[in-house]
């Protein structure tokens, strides 16, 4: 775990291996995290004048949390790039296509992912998202001038894009609207607190901490009065239809994670969990019949808590206490 993670405001330093195949389908890709986390640190505090549209370069391989403008040239062939977008917890993503020179007949492509891959492990999971896989992949090259907008569903997206030719360009332009009912949430810092509600919609959320957390549930209302207790197995929970349950793993996929305990009683906590895996989720199962509620705080883990949830765990998946 050391070196792994960093008390500061995150960014993923990833690294991109070249694209097999038909590398217009990011299926294959093998991009991974490989730290977390610094290089972000001045886009997200970064506050910019409504009169003033913030602008710069778009790297090859970038994380933007500004809204603005930003502009990709090429000063040499770029095979596998990457840009991942981050927003607030309640907004979403619009990424609009301002000017596109780039030859789509000779395999240059712009693909924006509704929502985050790496190493082929996508969030939010198939399972989560009410779009069909594929549908989340926009490609400029197919849809051209006729979807100019794509709109996330939550508060992360992906930009790949490839460019054989020198001087080919393109620029985007980022915005980030309101989300009233925010689902699905990569969390920007290690720490800090949210409130999760569904309005009696059938639809799971999840809530993605990049980091080793202590979780403490500080409120539970999930509309019914069902007196369950906290279960380490699924089948219980699962079986009322509306619960939360907290996961574990090193991916980014909930749907790939270990289940580490289910709450599916109403209470006012506080009920608290150290969890020491690289991802921790807090993951709402809605039936539609209720208004679920959700509400935690959460704080990093120090590497001498790490070192005793580690000597002291029973899990072989990650630690936790």
């Amino acid at each position: 775990m050391e070196g792994t993670f960093r008390e500061q405001l995150f960014f993923v330093v990833l690294c991109l291996s070249v694209l097999k195949g038909d590398a217009r389908y990011m299926e294959e890709n093998e991009i991974t995290p490989e730290g977390l986390f610094s290089l972000l640190n001045s886009e997200l505090k970064r506050e910019i004048p409504e009169e003033f549209i913030y602008s710069r370069p778009l790297r090859c391989l970038d994380m933007v949390a500004a809204e603005g403008q930003f502009t990709f040239t090429a000063d040499r062939p770029h095979l596998s790039c990457a840009a991942f977008f981050i927003a607030e917890p309640n907004q979403v993503i619009n990424v609009e296509y301002d000017s596109v020179d780039i030859d789509c007949r000779g395999g240059d492509f712009i693909k924006v992912f509704d929502g985050w891959v790496m190493k082929g492990e996508k969030f939010p999971s198939s399972q989560d998202h009410a779009v069909p896989l594929m549908e989340r992949y926009v490609d400029y090259c197919d849809s051209g001038t006729v979807r100019r907008t794509v709109r996330s569903s939550q508060n992360v997206a992906m930009v790949f894009f490839r460019v054989h030719t020198i001087g080919s360009s393109f620029t985007l332009t980022v915005r980030k609207p309101i989300n009233p009912f925010p689902c699905n949430i990569i969390s920007q810092t290690p720490e800090g607190s949210f409130t999760m509600v569904i309005p009696q919609q059938h639809r799971n959320c999840s809530f993605s901490i990049i980091y080793p957390v202590e979780i403490k549930i500080a409120e539970l209302s999930l509309g019914h009065l069902n007196d369950f207790p906290i279960k380490k197995s699924m089948p219980g929970c699962a079986g009322a239809g509306d619960f939360v349950e907290l996961l574990g793993g090193n991916g980014m996929d909930p749907s790939k994670m270990f289940p580490v305990a289910d709450l599916c009683y109403n209470f006012n906590g506080p009920a608290q969990m150290k969890i020491g895996c690289d991802n921790t989720v807090v993951r709402m199962v809605s039936s539609g019949r209720f208004v679920n509620r959700v509400a935690f705080q959460y704080r990093l883990l120090d590497r001498q808590e790490l070192q005793r949830i580690k000597v002291n765990s029973v899990e072989d998946f990650c630690f936790t206490g």
